[in-house]
């Protein structure tokens, strides 16, 4: 009887680390937006990943894996930053030195801007609008924040006009 215990542990173990590996951009996307440092995305990445390792077995549905992910991401994030007033964000993101390839450079630039206007968010809109980025429907979103799907329209639609206005579309 032990040796099978021992050999579901192990299979869960193994389950676990290859969700993790799959998904682990999530984290990191997350952690992007929430956080500034790469100490701080490190941390937060830790934490997001020991929270997940808890929760795994309670994981029913693997087809909801990214969501179930997202979900438990932004969750331990905000919380972290709701915990630990040391947290700042920037005003913007440092120049990004010149290595000769401009279309990189320019997609960088772009991308610097949309995670400054994303970054002058409260924490639920930067959980939406990236959700919304990641191409979530509004019912997946309103799922992963616990929300109406109406609601989520409406703060899409708000933050579209915040984002046309922060690029003056």
């Amino acid at each position: 009887m032990k040796r099978n215990t021992v050999n579901n542990m192990k299979s869960v173990d193994e389950d676990f680390l290859t969700m993790l590996s799959r998904y682990q951009g999530i984290i990191h996307k997350v952690n992007l937006i929430y956080f500034k440092t790469p100490e701080d995305r490190k941390d937060n990445f830790q934490e997001v990943v020991c929270q997940l390792w808890k929760s795994f077995p309670s994981l029913r549905d693997s087809s909801r894996t990214g969501s179930w992910i997202y979900a438990v991401a932004i969750n331990v994030s905000i919380s972290k930053i709701r915990k630990d007033s040391k947290y700042v964000f920037m005003d913007s993101i440092p120049d990004i030195p010149y290595t000769g390839d401009v279309e990189r450079i320019e997609r960088d630039m772009d991308f610097s801007r949309l995670l400054n206007a994303v970054r002058s968010f409260n924490e639920t809109d930067r959980s939406v609008m990236l959700l919304y980025l990641e191409e979530y429907s509004y019912s997946e979103i309103a799922a992963i924040m616990g929300i109406s799907v109406s609601h989520v329209g409406v703060k899409i639609h708000r933050l579209i006009g915040r984002l046309q206005k922060y690029f003056k579309i």
